[in-house]
């Protein structure tokens, strides 16, 4: 099975049911729930993600709809070795140099963003969640 990592932007976008990009992240997470892929996101990712929610929704609505959504994600522990490559590293975003290493520290074989240009070295294919779903 595939193995995608989503960046937080595509979480977001689900969560936030952010137009016009929630289709796509609802049809990605869908596949998902299908088994059809693997996702799989950092726990920054979940700790970003969930800080952006609480802002909007009380807390206890807010751990609810978390708890339903990690069903539908790998959550992958943010390492020590991951911290010290991204800080090392020629990123833009230093978060961006998170994501990146965690995603090939746990073999992942497909980013999905929506901000490629902040991948632009990456050492695997890089793509939008709309090009993703098409192919």
């Amino acid at each position: 099975m595939e193995k995608v990592f989503l960046d937080t932007n595509i979480v977001i976008d689900l969560l936030a049911k952010r137009i016009p990009f929630y289709t796509d992240a609802q049809e990605l997470f869908s596949r998902g729930d299908r088994k059809e892929v693997e996702l799989c996101i950092s726990a920054l990712t979940f700790a970003n993600a969930y800080y952006s929610i609480s802002r909007h929704h009380r807390d206890v609505e807010v751990k609810k709809y978390m708890s339903i959504f990690k069903v539908l994600v790998t959550v992958l522990p943010l390492e020590d070795k991951s911290i010290e490559l991204a800080l090392a590293a020629d990123f833009n975003d230093f978060e961006d140099g998170l994501q990146y290493f965690t995603a090939i520290n746990y073999g992942a074989d497909v980013i999905i963003t929506r901000n490629k240009k902040d991948f632009k070295n990456s050492f695997i294919p890089v793509m939008t969640a709309g090009e993703f779903l098409e192919k």
